[in-house]
């Protein structure tokens, strides 16, 4: 039996399901498809934490608040974040940045990626939205002037607009061929949570070593503040001696490469390495199909950004999509899915390239350059007005925003 929709989403994480949500009651029939069984379970406040956390930005959580998610993020684990401090352990330059610059509460929240899924999931299953588990894509081709999707247990779906937000390796974009260029970063990235013997003091700190970019992002429980979600960015080769390493001896040379800022390193949950990629596709869209987040860019995680973008993606391209339905648009027409590009790709590229060249900088060994980053990161941190555009854009406070984001 064939299923048909208005609108097809393939992948109902986090950008996925923000998109399917920001549909809601547009009159669209809209199927939102994993390949995971979209179930929420219980959340244990006193469970460990889970290693992979994400950086939300003020956007990011107004568009959450927006589509009614905020409040379920918040009920089960937040950490909110005031400052950031920067330095450079190959000299003396640091840079700190506060929220209290911009007049605003905090500069954002880790918060870890289940606890935002899970709140996403909730409200999807309160809608009316369609929810399709345990589906997992195959093929895919055009049949006329639809999509057809053939799924692994042999069922198919139809849909004259296809969005694919199922991940960095898209099944979507590999089976539409849409090309991407994409490049390693030849480092690894040990991702845990730990606990110190300070409190993080509310502040993400960051160190450049000289092996890649090393940092603590503060977490919260019981209003404790001594536990960090660390992201340590190195060599494959030390990221294969630091994994190797048992707990006690992981939590030493942790210590060592982070100078020790927050005290001793008491302990470290489960290590998780992942090997850093940057892609992003050529072109966001085609006759009836969209790429978001990080089906469309992938990028180093040094701030944090990626699913900050990808959220401001899907409330972008639903903005494009609603506007378009009350013209009486074909919303597969690649002229009305283009208008989604044109806002979002300058942005992603732009920050790519912040992030890549920031990254190459703090790398680069000759001492002339290391004399300019230092000298650079001193005489910023003596610029309010310099540090306070950079607070603002890490807030989302700039740019193009669609109105899910905006104050």
């Amino acid at each position: 039996m064939e299923m048909r929709a208005d609108l097809l989403i393939v992948g109902a994480g986090m950008v996925g399901s923000a998109l399917a949500l920001a549909l809601q009651g547009s009159g669209l029939e809209v199927l939102l498809l994993d390949g995971s069984p979209m179930s929420v379970k219980p959340f244990d406040n006193q469970a460990p934490f889970e290693p992979r956390v994400s950086a939300l930005s003020a956007a990011s959580q107004r568009i959450l608040e927006r589509l009614d998610v905020w409040d379920g993020i918040a009920s089960r684990r937040t950490s909110p974040y005031t400052d950031m401090h920067v330095w450079d352990g190959s000299g003396t330059g640091q840079i700190h940045f506060s929220a209290a610059s911009v007049h605003a509460e905090v500069l954002g929240h880790i918060v870890e990626n289940r606890v935002v899924q899970d709140a996403l999931l909730d409200r999807l299953h309160d809608c009316d939205l369609g929810l399709l588990a345990n589906a997992r894509l195959e093929q895919m081709r055009r049949s006329g002037d639809d999509w057809l999707l053939t799924l692994a247990d042999g069922r198919t779906l139809r849909a004259p607009l296809v969005i694919a937000a199922d991940g960095a390796n898209s099944a979507v974009r590999r089976l539409t061929g849409m090309a991407t260029r994409e490049w390693d970063y030849l480092h690894h990235a040990i991702v845990t949570s730990v606990r110190s013997s300070n409190s993080h003091q509310m502040t993400a700190w960051q160190r450049f070593t000289d092996h890649g970019p090393l940092a603590f992002l503060p977490l919260e429980r019981d209003g404790q503040q001594d536990w960090c979600s660390i992201v340590w960015s190195t060599t494959p080769g030390e990221a294969e001696r630091l994994m190797a390493l048992d707990e006690q001896g992981f939590c030493r040379e942790l210590e060592r490469a982070f100078e020790g800022r927050l005290g001793t390193v008491l302990g470290a949950d489960p290590r998780v390495c992942v090997p850093l990629r940057q892609r992003h596709a050529k072109r966001y869209v085609a006759e009836g199909l969209a790429l978001i987040g990080d089906a469309a860019h992938t990028i180093h995680p040094l701030a944090g950004q990626g699913v900050n973008l990808g959220f401001l993606d899907a409330a972008v391209l639903a903005e494009v999509l609603l506007q378009a339905l009350e013209r009486g648009e074909r919303l597969a027409d690649p002229k009305v899915l283009s208008r989604y590009e044109r806002r979002r790709m300058p942005h992603n590229l732009a920050l790519m390239a912040a992030m890549e060249g920031f990254e190459r900088l703090f790398q680069a060994d000759p001492l002339p350059v290391r004399w300019l980053r230092n000298a650079g990161l001193k005489l910023v941190d003596q610029m309010p007005e310099a540090k306070a555009l950079f607070v603002r854009e890490a807030l989302g406070l700039t740019g193009d925003l669609p109105a899910l984001a905006k104050i």
